[in-house]
């Protein structure tokens, strides 16, 4: 006996030096393959190579029970590998099964800890399932259907690559990469950018789920997207497209009204019903994404123009594809989505006066939209303003006019659309 040896042993005369070495709590997990050895699948025939593929390949271990304290086999991990039929597909699907086990188990994975094995792996199809259930109480719905789109798509890319029967955890940080880098090259960065994020949060609740390990989504790094930027449009643009708008189509001139004089986002007309409307007290209740409901006056410019509203059912929503207040059945998207194109409509018959050679009409950009109308006014106000006020003065009377939150907020908003724009400094430079 060496010395050492003979000194633990000497620590308690009951100690068996034999029974030193801890038994083991699991056994490394293996593969299954048919009854055969695949290393040699080149040497077996046809027939033989068929009749393994008929059988259940799956991976197996053992795990010490602590009430018998025996190694006992555990369920056998397959999680659909057997809906492939070649050997390449189950073994690459395997292999990736065993890794993952071989890791958890030396994390400290026990399976009497929990009902089963199959109750922690996930399938690819089962947890993303599992996720939008859950993410569909837990988000507006119009967050929800951008949110669920972007996760589809994912899954649909999962499934072309053979992910369809694997486990989740079979999903690492390659695939993820891969799948954003393909997002980049055929969208933008802030695509990209938005479509990790939605990865990121449905990979967070896997991990609070315990259907991960950990979520290595959110170490992925974003990129750098200019967010696009609408001009403000010049006051010969403005006139031009108002009487455009007024002889062709006056319902949308005050759907860009409510943007230019309320200084609404489009989304949040797209939201206006007629309900919304103060006619008494001359106020709007504007629905904000997440927010409480704001209510905002109406200036007396567009209040002159909505009496005829008061006629129409309180449920209405006052901007359809009707023409008027009517029932729509969409999705604020869908409803933003309609009057974006139905702007465009305007731009692409400008453009192509001018193309046609038409020197009275002007080209509208991508830059230039019903957004836009918003940062032109609120440029207006604050030069306007700023004639007899500080600088000070001017935002804190513009912050309640806006709605923006903060003076912070503003600034930066101001910053953005070059709302202060210096003297002539000619005579600095002479």
């Amino acid at each position: 006996m060496s010395k050492i040896l003979h000194i633990l042993a000497s620590v308690n005369e009951t100690v068996n030096v034999f029974e030193l070495k801890p038994k083991r709590k699991y056994t490394e997990p293996k593969i299954y393959t048919g009854g055969i050895d695949v290393s040699k699948w080149s040497k077996y025939s046809n027939d033989q190579k068929e009749k393994a593929l008929k059988k259940q390949w799956f991976v197996y271990f053992s795990y010490r029970n602590p009430k018998t304290d025996l190694l006992e086999k555990q369920s056998f991990i397959k999680g659909g590998v057997n809906h492939y039929k070649t050997k390449e597909e189950r073994l690459e699907i395997l292999e990736t099964y065993k890794r993952n086990l071989s890791r958890i188990l030396k994390d400290g994975y026990n399976p009497y800890d929990s009902e089963d094995v199959k109750s922690e792996i996930m399938s690819v199809k089962d947890a993303f399932a599992f996720g939008l259930d859950l993410k569909k109480n837990m988000m507006n719905d119009n967050s929800f259907i951008r949110f669920k789109s972007r996760i589809k798509r994912f899954e649909v890319y999962l499934e072309s690559k053979g992910f369809t029967h694997r486990f989740i955890t079979s999903v690492d940080k390659k695939v993820v990469i891969d799948y954003l880098n393909q997002v980049l090259d055929t969208s933008s960065p802030r695509n990209r950018n938005n479509t990790r994020t939605d990865i990121r949060t449905m990979f967070q609740l896997f991990e609070d789920n315990d259907i991960i390990p950990s979520n290595f989504v959110s170490k992925l790094k974003l990129l750098k997207a200019p967010p696009k930027r609408n001009k403000s449009y010049s006051e010969e643009k403005l006139e031009f497209i108002y009487e455009y708008l007024k002889n062709n189509d006056p319902n949308l001139l005050l759907f860009v009204k409510f943007v230019s004089y309320n200084f609404l986002r489009p989304i949040e007309v797209c939201r206006l019903k007629v309900e919304d409307i103060n006619f008494k007290e001359q106020t709007l209740n504007v629905k904000a994404k997440n927010k409480l409901v704001k209510v905002k006056i109406i200036p007396n410019i567009l209040m002159e123009e909505l009496s005829f509203l008061a006629n129409y059912n309180p449920a209405d929503f006052i901007f359809t594809p009707k023409g008027g207040p009517s029932d729509w059945e969409a999705t604020d998207d869908n409803r933003r989505d309609y009057f974006t194109k139905r702007f465009k409509a305007l731009k692409d018959f400008f453009n192509k006066k001018v193309k046609d050679g038409d020197k009275a009409y002007f080209v509208l950009g991508k830059e230039y939209g019903i957004y836009s109308f918003r940062h032109t006014f609120i440029t207006k106000i604050y030069r306007e303003m700023r004639k007899t006020l500080s600088p000070f003065e001017t935002k804190s009377k513009l912050m309640l006019i806006t709605g923006h939150d903060t003076m912070v907020a503003l600034e930066k908003y101001l910053r953005d659309i070059d709302a202060e724009l210096p003297e002539d400094y000619s005579v600095l430079i002479k």
